[in-house]
């Protein structure tokens, strides 16, 4: 299977800098097995940025199944701090997608950042948020549509850099021809609900689709950083 993808990022109208990593960091193709990766950082200015980065750059330099590149950008953010003490309280979400020649498609997941998966016109979001408010979600206290404004969505349960271990999600699909993933972080969906993604989501070209996303968020407000990577699967 081949895989066409487009990536956007922007600091949003808000925040001075860009805390959001992804790789690549330009737009491409592939004709087999490729990754692709989203991650948020946080723990204030410089700091987000430099786990994000550390993190990102971790998993896709190494050639381990997902959920181990995962792991290994949650390590390289340790090993960071441990060099850097002053960088403690560090982290990062980190969602990712290997992408294999067959056309399977596994989601390696920690945070709140998403992937999503747009078929016929539907869009699922495959990852679940790690925060307080999924969580409340989950155990029924409130409804999906209270999560969206309760005072700790934002509030993370799960995330790279805090711990020696993380538990990592794994989600694993088949995908067909004409399928389009979207890897995005929270900065999108707080903004932009998932009408209004999936409504501009199924636009014909990746590259003209990822910045339209981007700069729907930037005009619902841009309050945080966002990021996209539109990935086509193709015969």
């Amino acid at each position: 299977m081949k895989y066409l993808w487009a990536t956007a990022t922007h600091q949003g109208m808000v925040r001075q800098n860009n805390e959001d990593s992804m790789y690549p960091e330009a737009s491409g193709e592939s004709h087999g097995t490729t990754t692709l990766v989203v991650a948020d950082g946080m723990g204030g200015h410089v700091a987000g940025e430099v786990a994000s980065r550390l993190a990102v750059n971790a998993a896709a330099s190494t050639e381990v199944p997902p959920t181990d590149r995962v792991a290994a950008g949650n390590r390289a953010i340790r090993e960071e701090v441990a060099r850097d003490p002053s960088l403690e309280g560090m982290g990062t979400t980190m969602t990712l997608v290997s992408l294999t020649e067959d056309g399977t498609a596994t989601v390696a997941h920690v945070g709140d950042s998403r992937a999503y998966l747009l078929r016929n016109g539907e869009l699922r979001q495959l990852t679940e948020d790690h925060t307080v408010a999924a969580e409340y979600v989950a155990q029924g206290k409130i409804s999906a549509k209270e999560a969206a404004s309760h005072p700790q969505r934002h509030m993370l349960t799960r995330t790279l850099g805090l711990t020696r271990f993380v538990n990592v999600d794994e989600i694993e699909i088949p995908l067909s021809p004409s399928d389009r993933l979207l890897l995005c972080s929270d900065g999108l969906n707080e903004m932009v609900d998932d009408d209004d993604i999936a409504n501009v989501l199924g636009g014909p070209a990746v590259d003209d689709v990822a910045w339209a996303l981007v700069e729907k968020a930037n005009a619902a407000g841009g309050v945080d950083n966002v990021t996209v990577i539109v990935v086509d699967a193709l015969d």
